[in-house]
């Protein structure tokens, strides 16, 4: 019952960051009392007493499932997402639903029907996106672990702008069941959190198979809390990425220390040369907004979620209730991903972004089979100011330019902090690994740690 008080005391103090949009405290109060009473006859699960946030697009048995979207305010949820459902298995204590970019769709958290999401280091900023209001719900101890979202970068962005851990699993390692659909070839459910030990542990709670999802991965499940912090390891950071023009010097400054660091002690650590990291985001936009197209076709008023009430025929209704229930990033994305799909322009973008898809999945795979880690920093730069980029939606996507090579290549990746700015802004660095490689990517992430 303590820890969940703590959690609903820090939650009332920062209520000004935004970061949830609803908190479940009586049902977790009375969670907190079932579980006392099975921790006091020895018989509760491996996450007792830990209390954990869920983004606004995952689901939980009847409660409001909206994805931070007008077009499905009220709607609830009518199962539970296996992963959530594992965790609560295992006495997981859920204390609320984090708020979010409208269907995991942005890098700041400014695109919510709940508002924005500030930063609790400096509530001038933003707290990244998508997944601002889970990063932001950690940092200021609202819950020991949120389970957000990751397409692009949506879970590791934020981490990095907020000072905690995000986890990026291999795609497939984690049951996507339950999560509502952004691109679904890219989406995976990510772990934020500020002790690796904890996401370790529910990364194996919710790990494995499902039934449910024909894409989840029958890898044997590893028991991710072993410690290995005494492998001397062989690094590659990415070049061209430390290169490129809109990396502040802060961050390349920073980052660059940490890798002096990792050489004085003792790892092998090596530039890589990646030449393709200009075609990272194109892909990934023209992928990921075709897929939305796609995923987001069945908001039309007719199932479910919000209907115009003033169409006079069927053709309005559908216009109508997507102009009014979307926001102006998802429908820029859908209309854009309706564009490269296309019949006329479908083998000039979707086709070929496929096929650069491929390439760039072969060359990331070349890297992770020769080297233990790929290092880049996880943002260009760190958390910029509230509105800073709203009219400008290419120097928003630029925030992806680093975390969407995991997520095109399906690997699993985390943002460890390293540091701070000179204004005592977090920045991030990112670690990649080979595919279920998560247990050495933790490992290594609680090395870092140490280091600073």
């Amino acid at each position: 019952m303590e820890v969940v008080e703590n959690s609903l005391n820090n939650i009332s103090k920062n209520s000004a960051v935004n970061a949830f949009a609803e908190i479940y405290a009586d049902e977790a109060k009375e969670r907190a009392r079932e579980i006392d009473a099975k921790l006091a006859d020895d018989r509760a699960g491996r996450l007792a007493g830990l209390v954990i946030a869920i983004k606004d697009n995952l689901c939980l048995n009847n409660h409001p499932a909206e994805a931070a979207s007008a077009i499905l305010s009220g709607s609830k949820a009518v199962y539970t997402a296996t992963a959530i459902q594992r965790l609560l298995d295992e006495d997981a204590i859920i204390i609320g639903r984090n708020n979010c970019d409208e269907f995991g769709m942005g890098s700041s958290n400014e695109n919510s029907k709940h508002g924005p999401v500030k930063n609790p280091v400096d509530p001038s900023r933003v707290a990244g996106g998508s997944s601002g209001g889970s990063a932001a719900a950690v940092a200021y101890g609202g819950c020991h672990i949120a389970i957000g979202s990751d397409t692009g970068g949506s879970g590791r962005q934020p981490a990095a702008f907020c000072g905690v851990l995000g986890l990026k699993p291999t795609y497939s390692r984690i049951s996507r069941y339950g999560l509502i659909a952004y691109a679904s070839s890219f989406d995976t459910i990510g772990i934020l959190g500020k002790s690796v030990d904890d996401m370790a542990l529910v990364l194996s709670c919710m790990a494995g198979y499902d039934p449910h999802d024909a894409t989840s991965s029958r890898q044997k499940v590893q028991n991710f809390t072993r410690p290995d912090n005494t492998t001397k390891y062989k690094i590659a950071y990415v070049k061209d990425a430390l290169m490129h023009d809109s990396l502040s010097t802060e961050v390349r400054d920073r980052t660059h220390e940490q890798l002096e660091a990792l050489t004085n002690e003792g790892h092998q650590v090596e530039p890589l040369d990646f030449e393709l990291l200009e075609y990272l985001l194109p892909t990934y936009y023209i992928l990921t907004c075709a897929e939305a197209s796609s995923n987001l076709a069945r908001y039309d008023g007719v199932r479910y979620g919000e209907r115009a009430k003033d169409a006079n025929n069927l053709e309005e209704m559908y216009e109508l209730t997507r102009s009014v229930g979307f926001g102006e990033e998802v429908k820029r994305r859908i209309l854009t991903g309706t564009f490269v799909l296309s019949a006329d322009y479908y083998d000039s973008y979707f086709s070929k972004a496929q096929k650069v898809r491929r390439l760039l999945r072969d060359e990331t795979a070349r890297a992770v089979s020769k080297y233990d880690f790929l290092i880049t920093p996880t943002t260009p730069t760190t958390a910029f100011k509230l509105g800073e980029h709203a009219a400008d939606p290419l120097a928003m996507y630029l925030s992806d330019l680093l975390t969407v090579q995991a997520s095109v290549a399906g690997i699993p990746a985390l943002s460890v902090p390293i540091g701070n700015d000179e204004s005592g802004l977090p920045i991030g660095m990112q670690i990649m690994a080979d595919n279920f490689q998560e247990n050495k990517l933790l490992s290594f992430a609680n090395y870092l740690l140490s280091l600073n």
